[in-house]
């Protein structure tokens, strides 16, 4: 039985996601640094600003997260499941995401900002 608000499961996808999506990114930096782009440093550029982004949103849904007394602890993790603790209001529940989910959802953030494309929660 779920008894999470939209709201407070809006907040906890993004402090899921977004944290995931920083580690793409940092990934993807490090990698373009070293590849021999004709024009490198507008790759670099884009990453970064992207990531300036990502940082700023989960800035303010990890704000969030301290005024509504949300807590989210990465739990469990297996090659297929990651598993997640909310704590919201005393209550808490046990979610877990199949990994390949976790990375098509991913993708979808990173595409969201990049091109911003339709809003993908």
């Amino acid at each position: 039985m779920n008894r999470l608000s939209k709201e407070d499961t809006k907040i906890l996808e993004h402090l899921i996601y977004l944290p995931l999506l920083l580690t793409v990114l940092e990934r993807d930096y490090q990698q373009a640094k070293t590849t021999p782009f004709k024009l490198n440093q507008v790759y670099l550029n884009l990453i970064e600003h992207t990531m300036k982004k990502v940082q700023d949103d989960l800035k303010g849904f990890k704000e969030k997260m301290r005024q509504k007394k949300i807590k989210l602890i990465k739990g469990n993790l297996d090659k297929n499941f990651t598993e997640y603790h909310y704590y919201v209001a005393n209550y808490h529940e046990v979610h877990r995401f199949a990994n390949t989910e976790l990375k098509a959802n991913t993708e979808k953030l990173l595409s969201y900002y990049l091109f911003k494309e339709n809003d993908v929660f």
